[in-house]
């Protein structure tokens, strides 16, 4: 078995960027995982380039680099959040643009930084979720159980809008979590806990995940967690 970096140029503001991507690829040269997302070409507002980005289905894929790359701008890409002004985007070897949005947005979930949650306990915020998506109210060993892996400590039926930041951050990932969309886009979700819960909530998703076969993306700035948990990485690298 080999390992193989293949550099991915990307150009932001008339700055060149390179992405780096470690692929698994066996001994006869071929590619090991099936490909999830594939960008080529891909052009978002003219001053951000996406150049043969590979997502992996099956493996942990984490996008990596300075603040300010566009990271987060690649995620809402890869579920029509937003759109590209032109190039090429793939989604299990489909256009992306054959894809409703809407139905694409529930396949593939983001998470982004920006949470929103009602009003309303955070019971009641599953329900309404669940509600708008048009799906069975969950029962509340299953809020339970699924709080617990995202490491939500505080009582169900507390109001959302007295939580910490962390808090409702973690709820939004439960939240979005327990619907089991076939790709979650996780943005910073350890942001704001401490190493050593961000290692058990991470380990607690990824071993979710891998359960229920959801394919994950995750933005982060976290070493150790990229250094833990890493199956296929992304990197951007400012060149000299």
């Amino acid at each position: 078995m080999k390992w193989y970096t293949n550099i991915i140029y990307m150009k932001i503001n008339k700055k060149n960027y390179t992405f780096c991507i470690e692929e698994n690829i066996d001994k006869e040269g071929l590619m090991m995982n099936e490909l999830l997302f594939k960008a080529t070409n891909l052009i978002y507002k003219s001053n951000l380039t996406y150049n043969d980005v590979k997502i992996k289905k099956g493996m942990i894929n984490f996008i990596v680099g300075e603040s300010g790359s566009g990271k987060s701008t690649f995620l809402k890409l890869l579920n029509q959040s937003i759109n590209p002004v032109s190039g090429e985007l793939l989604y299990n070897g489909l256009s992306i643009s054959e894809y409703d949005p809407i139905a694409l947005r529930r396949e593939v979930s983001l998470v982004s930084q920006e949470v929103f949650l009602f009003d309303e306990s955070i019971t009641d915020n599953f329900s309404t979720f669940y509600a708008l998506r048009q799906k069975p109210i969950p029962n509340k060993e299953y809020i339970t159980y699924i709080t617990d892996i995202c490491c939500v400590n505080v009582p169900l039926n507390q109001i959302t809008s007295t939580l910490s930041g962390g808090e409702r951050q973690r709820v939004y990932i439960s939240i979005f979590l327990s619907l089991c969309p076939s790709v979650i886009l996780l943005d910073e979700p350890t942001s704001a806990l401490d190493e050593k819960n961000s290692l058990k909530m991470l380990k607690n998703i990824i071993n979710f995940c891998k359960a229920k076969t959801i394919d994950i993306v995750i933005v982060s700035h976290n070493k150790t967690i990229v250094d833990e948990f890493c199956e296929n990485k992304i990197e951007i690298v400012k060149e000299a």
